[in-house]
């Protein structure tokens, strides 16, 4: 094969090559001659066919696409500064007239920067900043429960909620007329600016010094009540264990004295040796080592020793 007979068949596959192209599943096609619009959008997927050269394909995406605003200082309706990071689902509805309006994805995304911010920064000026925060008027949990009355949970007419709502249905009116729609818009992130930051943490800082403060005071009166409970339950064991010794004590003695008593009456001998027994117990109880003892002969001990004598 020769170079003139290459030379045909490669003008008919660069023919070939700009009047086939393929449409995948998840796309979209417009086509422009001169870089206007002819037919309607091709969004059927498979092999199609253009004329070659003269017509150009613009292909835009089927599938849900996002938007990812950047964080922006907002005021509220209480003049309160805050950070708030929004994203958005959107996607093209209309090729043709998204094609008119903003060409491609770029011009898309500018809009969208436009419509989303201004809808999002007047939304946010319209309420407080408890209405942006909270979603719903839910009940206090038990540690927020604790604080005390002087600062409750304020009521909401909207919250985050209905806020987000708006901007959507506002966002969805503006956009109809560009082809595409916004799906969702969600605020991902809100965050005080750093001096109302300040301000909060020092709020949330002296609640909780305060919560703290009452607990402690509750649980040294609840340790001074459990400690005075011992020392009288101690006092009570400590009497109750006394008493029970007397008690204890007073019958040895008694018996003791039954037998001290039995063995008295029981001869002259034992009674006198008892006796004897009984003195000898009563000095030794009344003198030690250093004293001197002066008996007289009527002294009991004087005359166990002279009856000794005399035995």
């Amino acid at each position: 094969m020769n170079k003139l007979t290459l030379i045909p068949i490669f003008l008919v596959l660069i023919v070939l090559a700009n009047t086939v192209y393929v449409v995948q599943e998840p796309q979209q096609v417009i086509i422009t001659q001169f870089g206007k619009p002819v037919g309607d959008p091709v969004v059927s997927p498979g092999l199609k066919i253009k004329l070659p050269f003269i017509q150009k394909v613009h292909r835009f995406e089927k599938r849900f696409l996002e938007w990812d605003g950047d964080p922006n200082q907002l005021p509220t309706r209480d003049k309160r500064f805050i950070w708030v990071d929004t994203y958005a689902r959107w996607r093209i509805t209309d090729p043709l007239l998204y094609f008119q309006r903003l060409r491609d994805e770029r011009g898309a995304y500018t809009r969208l920067d436009d419509i989303l911010d201004g809808e999002i920064r007047n939304a946010i000026a319209k309420y407080d900043v408890v209405e942006v925060v909270r979603t719903s008027n839910r009940e206090a949990q038990q540690a927020e429960a604790d604080i005390d009355d002087e600062t409750p949970l304020v009521d909401i007419e909207s919250g985050r909620t209905e806020i987000r709502l708006e901007v959507l249905r506002n966002s969805q009116a503006r956009t109809i007329d560009l082809g595409i729609e916004i799906l969702d818009v969600e605020i991902k992130r809100i965050n005080y600016v750093a001096e109302v930051q300040r301000k909060v943490y020092e709020r949330m800082i002296a609640e909780r010094q305060r919560i703290a403060d009452r607990f402690r005071s509750e649980g040294q009166g609840e340790a001074f009540r459990i400690r005075g409970e011992k020392d009288r339950e101690l006092l009570r064991i400590r009497s109750e264990a006394y008493r029970r010794a007397q008690e204890i004590k007073g019958a040895a003695d008694a018996e003791a004295t039954n037998i001290y008593a039995a063995a008295y009456d029981r001869s002259a001998d034992t009674r006198a040796f008892f006796e004897f027994l009984k003195t000898m117990e009563s000095y030794k109880q009344i003198m030690d080592d250093e004293s001197s003892l002066v008996l007289s002969t009527d002294a009991d001990i004087y005359r166990f020793l002279k009856g000794s004598d005399q035995r």
